[in-house]
């Protein structure tokens, strides 16, 4: 069973495992929702009390009356009553780690590390805890379809702004974790995140097949700016930055300017799919003060992909859909040329690089037009 619920007989539409470089850091866990066991067993089993810790799911939601729910894994978003021997404990941590100011914060319980994120209702305060990895998942078992998965690797040497969308609990963390991770097991270099809280357990030196070494270092955006931690992350000289969230006008630019600046920037927008997460950026970076069409040119010139994905059914499957610009800005690209003018009628593009990359096709030329020889 996969990082989402593909069964590992399923190959034919999803990464195979490569034999993995030796490395210094974790090895491959799953932790979201398709924790769920396909063997049968009796049903009562789960209906027992465990401890937090032990217990199978991806969020703990604690409501004003202190009861918890959690996902039932009949249905694709059912909620059942959460049942643990440890709550009252496990609450009572939570709430003693609000330092009363920041609402997003983490929590370390019994060695397994939480994600907090604490909301007012109208009966009291409220707590969402989401249940952190103990490692990094491979690349290779997220389930991710076979031609975006090489398309993915393809781009670790090269320079610009991945950017992985979708609604919350989709996997996007998890998901530019395990590219971050494989990119420092194949290229090595130096990874720079920036994050609030921290949440992925990137933070290490990786061993690469031809010797080099990957290192990552994770940080928290300086006075909860995270321009400045952009700002601070290239003066840092990484080969690769990780802005968590996109949470300023100010850190939208700088994101775009970082991307255009021989950096692979990766980084997480909520949207609904690949146009409306390429024009959330854009908007948000416009609002900065920039002109709305200096915004497109920005995106237009540091994009290399834009991934939508989603969780659906039960198991949880990942779904896909991929965006990918040229990555020689210097050669000719639909993409590209598309975003400059802001009107983003995608779907014939990306239908037409689907069917390429099912087929296991190049999606662009690799011959330069001006001398005619092979890259």
């Amino acid at each position: 069973m996969g990082i989402f619920g593909k069964d590992k007989a399923e190959t034919k539409n999803t990464a195979t495992q490569e034999p993995r470089p030796a490395r210094t850091t974790m090895s491959s866990a799953s932790l979201l929702h398709s924790e769920a066991k396909t063997t049968e067993r009796p049903a009562y089993i789960d209906d027992l009390p465990k401890m937090v810790n032990d217990t199978k799911f991806s969020d703990l939601y604690i409501t004003p009356d202190k009861k918890t729910y959690i996902w039932s894994g009949k249905s694709n978003s059912g909620l059942k009553v959460g049942k643990f021997i440890d709550i009252q404990e496990f609450i009572n941590e939570v709430i003693e780690k609000y330092d009363g100011h920041t609402s997003s914060y983490s929590l370390r319980y019994k060695g397994r590390n939480y994600r907090i994120e604490r909301t007012v209702a109208l009966e009291g305060e409220q707590f969402c805890a989401r249940k952190m990895p103990m490692d990094i998942p491979d690349m290779e078992k997220l389930g991710i379809p076979i031609g975006i998965y090489r398309q993915l690797v393809s781009l670790a040497s090269k320079s610009g702004l991945i950017l992985f969308a979708g609604a919350t609990g989709t996997g996007k963390s998890t998901s530019i974790a395990a590219v971050i991770k494989k990119y420092l097991q194949t290229e090595g270099g130096y990874a720079f995140t920036i994050e609030d809280p921290i949440e992925m357990p990137l933070d290490g030196v990786y061993q690469t097949e031809h010797g080099d070494l990957g290192l990552c270092k994770q940080t928290t955006p300086p006075n909860g700016l995270w321009e400045e931690g952009i700002k601070s992350a290239l003066r840092s000289k990484p080969r690769y930055i990780y802005l968590g969230e996109i949470r300023s006008p100010e850190a939208a630019v700088e994101l775009l300017r970082a991307a255009t600046s021989g950096h692979l920037v990766l980084s997480t927008i909520h949207s609904n799919n690949v146009g409306d997460a390429i024009n959330a950026l854009v908007k948000y970076a416009s609002s900065s003060g920039i002109s709305e069409e200096m915004a497109y040119e920005l995106m237009a010139n540091g994009i290399l992909a834009c991934i939508h994905q989603n969780l659906v059914g039960s198991p949880r499957k990942l779904q896909m859909e991929a965006l990918f610009a040229n990555p020689d800005i210097n050669m000719g690209c639909q993409v590209r040329s598309m975003i400059r003018t802001g009107k983003l009628n995608l779907s014939t593009i990306m239908e037409s690089q689907r069917n390429k990359l099912e087929r296991g096709l190049p999606l662009f030329d690799i011959y330069s037009p001006s001398n005619n020889t092979q890259k």
